[in-house]
């Protein structure tokens, strides 16, 4: 019984181990290793990633609670200037947050409200485009003149609105948690075009497949056959969109915290932040602005550069 048992154990730790030397092996982690601009901006994205999961530990205090914050540490300058005080490395603001955690902490907020809003806008675009492309005719026409009407409005312009719409209907009842649950959905709203008329090309092209046929032939119902079997073939282009529309929908945040239509002052984003310190930049407080500016660019320009090398790595005609 022994030697019965002994392969099949071996045969259960070895299954792991198969499936990352094949990843190891492919043709995408092969491209990721030649590129070192790639590497390097996989490093910032994890790091960032990392500065805001850990913000709590990191932090010197939690910018949100007003508890911890003392306006007689306003606006102080960085640590390595001549009016530095320890422990505000980055400087504070004017209400005494210290910057570097205002930073980590507004990290959070942007990637959760970019990283929800690109999962709401490629579960809604993915859904319409399955449906526009498999069963076509008036329910295609339907939602691709929809899409089509909306691609003639910016996408700032359409969170704007549904932002705006949201806060004349609910007004005061907006907390800060509700106020992202809104951004999230202005701008999933703003981005699901691009998934649904990806995902409908490659429908179209799939559904006349043999293996489709099969499947109707057995009896599948179509939303089996539209997310089981047609919908992982369509995956590459996807994770493209995604990948860069999460910086668009970072941005997408950005600006309307900045415009005033975002996060409040009591719960900042990076955008949030911009708005605040962009205030007394001409009063010679530069810091305030500055490296949450800089925290947001760097963060954008590493998950583009992802983006773009993604893009590349999964188009077969430049292997």
């Amino acid at each position: 019984m022994s030697d019965a048992v002994v392969p099949h154990r071996t045969q259960d730790h070895q299954a792991p181990a198969g499936w990352v030397r094949r990843a190891l092996d492919s043709d995408i982690f092969y491209s990721f290793r030649r590129s070192r601009l790639t590497m390097v901006a996989a490093s910032i994205t994890l790091l960032f990633f990392l500065l805001a999961i850990f913000a709590s530990w990191l932090a010197v205090q939690d910018p949100f609670d007003p508890a911890q914050l003392q306006l007689l540490n306003s606006r102080i300058a960085p640590l390595w200037t001549a009016d530095g005080q320890s422990p505000f490395l980055l400087g504070t603001d004017e209400q005494g947050r210290d910057v570097l955690s205002a930073i980590l902490y507004g990290l959070r907020i942007s990637l959760a409200v970019g990283i929800a809003g690109v999962v709401f806008a490629g579960a809604l675009g993915i859904t319409l485009g399955l449906i526009a492309g498999y069963f076509g005719g008036v329910v295609d026409t339907v939602i691709m003149r929809i899409a089509d009407v909306q691609l003639t409005f910016p996408a700032i312009l359409i969170a704007l609105l549904v932002n705006g719409v949201a806060k004349s209907l609910l007004g005061n009842r907006l907390d800060e948690m509700s106020t992202l649950g809104v951004l999230v959905i202005a701008i999933g709203l703003s981005f699901w075009v691009q998934y649904a008329r990806t995902v409908r090309g490659s429908v179209m092209v799939e559904k006349n497949k043999d293996y489709v046929a099969a499947a109707q032939l057995i009896g599948l119902p179509a939303p089996k056959i539209m997310f089981r079997h047609v919908l992982p073939n369509t995956m590459g282009p996807i994770l493209v969109i995604a990948t860069i529309n999460l910086a668009l929908a970072i941005i997408t945040e950005a600006t309307l915290s900045f415009l005033g239509a975002g996060m409040p002052d009591t719960m900042p984003s990076l955008g949030t932040l911009i708005r605040i310190g962009n205030n007394y930049l001409f009063a010679g407080e530069w810091w305030i602005v500055a490296f949450p500016g800089i925290a947001l660019a760097g963060l954008i320009l590493s998950i583009n550069l992802l983006g773009d090398w993604l893009r590349d790595a999964l188009n077969p005609k430049l292997r």
